[in-house]
């Protein structure tokens, strides 16, 4: 189970809590019960994470003791004095909450799920999710600088070369993105609505209905604009700027975005949280839009077809910016497993190729880019010349995996615990 999963079972298990009555113990690690009712929500979340059949062998026994391991390792952890700060603790929370959040469609369905407001939510499971970042902390001190040397790694794959997965065909890929800009006309436009919209707020109209009713951000537009307490590092940046610049009950002038533009309103802060609404109007697109970033990136096309680096024109205009930086690479990936919006393109290119500009959603929008295909490929059986670094990694992955498992060994040895 990932790190994540961990943290987001404990939320599902809070739920439970909160739904049926404690039965009984059904184990207990030195002075700390696991009772049925956490047993039965563990064994759901890993049958939903899991796409199990809950009815197979051994699968409660199997998540029991999976709770147990959790249990010594923890033990182990605050026996070892192991700290975890509360600002740690704090931005983890956050963390799991809005995924919480995303998954069950809105804090106030959260909040509903568990019988109380998202403030005591948090109180309720600090120290739960403090004991589980106990235990990742202690394994990553214990197996976090584990490595495997050259001879390892030939071992290894002397003896599991036969069990090893076949690689699967993949691409490593580039590209430049760029998003068509509204007209001109069109930026003007609505600019003015929401400078009519702040007019009506300083003339005493109420925030939240003008969001209701003019609000084209459809997460919050039916809570009035309300985005609820958001930690610093969470907004895009033109927004966190203005957000965290602002005094409480100030309303902001209007704010560009990539999102579109924004009215803001502060209504609280506390250290480096804010619960701020906003009153968002989408910028329109244009064909002229469209078409002058076709323009663009047919000109970028051509420049790299006549030698100028890709890398470098991916720095210079790509406008995603979680690649840009880095000359546009997406990394290598499996072919089949590539967005569908990509892999028709990539799909039919060669080596060192680079597209014609495409059309690429994006969230609810869209831009253009062009791919260049750096390396592909063909589906093999592993080699040692070929694949070491794959071998080397699956190595490594299997001694670490040989260790905890010694580790938990002694653990059990030396910790006192008991299945009732």
């Amino acid at each position: 189970m990932s790190r994540l999963f961990k943290l987001l079972a404990i939320f599902v298990v809070g739920v439970t809590l909160h739904a049926q009555v404690v039965d009984r113990v059904v184990a207990v690690v030195q002075n700390e019960p696991i009772l049925e009712s956490d047993l039965n929500a563990q064994v759901q979340f890993y049958i939903m994470n899991n796409r199990m059949d809950p009815n197979a062998p051994g699968l409660r026994d199997q998540v029991l003791q999976s709770i147990i391991n959790e249990k010594l390792i923890i033990a182990k952890a605050i026996e070892d004095s192991v700290v975890i700060s509360d600002d740690e603790v704090q931005q983890q929370m956050d963390r799991v909450i809005q995924q919480r959040v995303q998954q069950v469609g809105s804090e106030q369905r959260l909040e509903e799920m568990y019988g109380m407001p998202l403030s005591k939510i948090k109180r309720e499971y600090k120290e739960e999710l403090r004991k589980n970042l106990l235990a990742q902390h202690l394994q990553q001190q214990r197996f976090g600088t584990t490595q495997v040397g050259r001879l390892e790694v030939e071992e290894f794959y002397r003896t599991y070369k036969d069990s090893l997965p076949r690689v699967a065909e993949e691409v490593e890929l580039a590209h430049i993105f760029v998003k068509p800009k509204p007209s001109e006309h069109a930026r003007i436009h609505t600019i003015e609505r929401l400078r009519a919209l702040k007019d009506s707020l300083n003339a005493g109209v109420d925030f939240g209905a003008l969001a209701k009713r003019h609000s084209q951000d459809p997460g919050s537009a039916a809570q009035g604009g309300d985005l609820g307490w958001v930690r610093r590092g969470q907004f895009v940046k033109e927004f966190e700027t203005a957000v965290f610049a602002m005094s409480e009950k100030q309303v902001s002038d209007v704010v560009e975005t990539e999102r579109g533009l924004h009215l803001i309103q502060l209504l609280e802060r506390r250290g480096d949280a804010v619960h701020a609404r906003h009153i968002l109007l989408k910028l329109e697109r244009s064909d002229e839009g469209d078409s002058a970033a076709v323009h663009l990136l047919d000109s970028v096309r051509t420049l790299a077809l006549h030698g100028v680096s890709f890398a470098e024109l991916a720095k210079k205009f790509s406008e995603d910016t979680e690649t840009s930086l880095i000359g546009g690479s997406t990394g290598t990936l499996e072919l089949e497993q590539l967005d569908k919006a990509w892999y028709a393109t990539v799909a039919q290119m060669k080596e060192g190729e680079i597209s014609q500009p495409e059309r690429l959603p994006v969230g609810t929008g869209y831009g253009y880019h062009i791919i260049l295909l750096k390396r592909k490929t063909s589906p093999h059986t592993m080699t040692l010349d070929g694949d070491y670094h794959r071998i080397e990694a699956i190595a490594l992955n299997y001694k670490r995996t040989k260790d905890y498992q010694t580790w938990l060994e002694e653990l059990r040895k030396k910790i006192y615990w008991a299945i009732k």
